[in-house]
């Protein structure tokens, strides 16, 4: 009994409390690695009607969709640099080589897809990345989508044009 401490003071509780160390933050787990037998991360990626299906392993930068290279497939410059962005934010341009099919959509709503598909599938080849992808929004699906067109409307939301006479 002679041993033990009694604080009765909040003074005392800090004293006690200086010569402790905090214990550290608590960090996400880090997850699994998942890879198939050939060493390749598959994801499937979504925007608005389009779907890819992407794969990602170790190799030279080379993106194909759908058979055909990336400059061939998407044309537009602009629909390039969306694809490409979830491997220059993680600074691994270059590093690995994407294999996608993509179905539906339009060439927008395919290059949102693949992109979604990129950034899951380097999370799970490389769990570390995890952080810093999802915080750029790139794990997130996209939902927003074309409205549908109502009756008695010309379109989703326009009216006929009004007559007076």
């Amino acid at each position: 009994m002679a041993d033990e401490q009694t604080m009765t003071d909040l003074k005392d509780l800090a004293g006690a409390v200086e010569g402790t160390v905090a214990p550290a933050a608590p960090t996400a787990p880090l997850r699994e690695k998942q890879v198939d037998k050939q060493g390749r991360a598959y994801a499937t990626g979504r925007r608005k009607d389009a779907v890819a299906r992407v794969w990602v392993k170790p190799g030279t930068g080379k993106i194909t969709i759908n058979g055909r290279d990336q400059e061939v497939y998407f044309a537009r410059p602009t629909l390039r640099l969306v694809i490409n962005q979830p491997f220059g934010l993680t600074e691994r341009v270059g590093q690995y080589d994407v294999v996608a099919t993509v179905k539906g959509g339009g060439l927008s709503g395919q290059a949102g897809a693949v992109l979604h598909g990129i950034a899951q599938a380097l999370t799970r080849f490389e769990p570390a990345l995890r952080s810093p992808v999802k915080a750029a929004g790139f794990l997130t699906r996209d939902s927003r989508a074309v409205e549908r067109k109502k009756y008695g409307k010309a379109k989703a939301r326009r009216s006929f044009q009004f007559s007076k006479r």
